[in-house]
């Protein structure tokens, strides 16, 4: 079940990307609830670790695909960042709250994703993800349903590892 949701998501994050459209990711390994991927892109190569909630809140409402992912992007300059993505469009100036253990931090949203909202916080959250025992993750839908994401943060740091060399 859990393969089968993550393909499905991975289906999602390629189409996200014009430049990925064509290509297919390669799975390196999956590390509990994580999983690590990569796929080529723009003659380098992006990596990204990603998981699907253990449980959606309220039970009575269609979430959709469902997932929080962890990308590296090289060839952009772009390491260990952070997303949330919905499976419905989140409420237009909302925030989408992560909470680890008693620490929180704020992501601005569009459309169906959510990112850091002070970027100098993405290895504070990082780091939290990779110390923390579980994460929960609090949105808001464009009809004003207020909805909440439980994670489990197992495998995440050698999910981590994996493409910590990614080239």
């Amino acid at each position: 079940m859990l393969v089968r949701k993550l393909a499905t998501v991975l289906a999602l994050v390629l189409a996200t990307s014009s430049a990925a459209l064509a290509q297919s990711p390669t799975r390196i390994e999956q590390f509990k609830a994580w999983g690590a991927y990569s796929y080529p892109a723009n003659g380098g190569k992006v990596c990204y670790v990603l998981s699907v909630p253990q449980d959606k809140s309220p039970a009575s409402v269609d979430h959709g695909d469902i997932f929080f992912l962890i990308s590296q992007r090289p060839g952009q300059n772009i390491s260990y960042e952070p997303q949330a993505m919905m499976g419905y469009e989140l409420q237009a100036n909302s925030k989408v709250t992560v909470t680890i253990d008693a620490r929180s931090f704020t992501m601005f949203t569009k459309e169906k994703s959510a990112w850091v909202e002070n970027a100098a916080e993405e290895p504070a959250l990082v780091a939290a993800m990779r110390s923390g025992k579980a994460m929960r993750v609090d949105a808001a839908s464009k009809r004003g349903t207020k909805t909440t994401y439980n994670y489990s943060l197992q495998g995440i740091s050698a999910a981590l590892k994996a493409i910590e060399s990614c080239k």
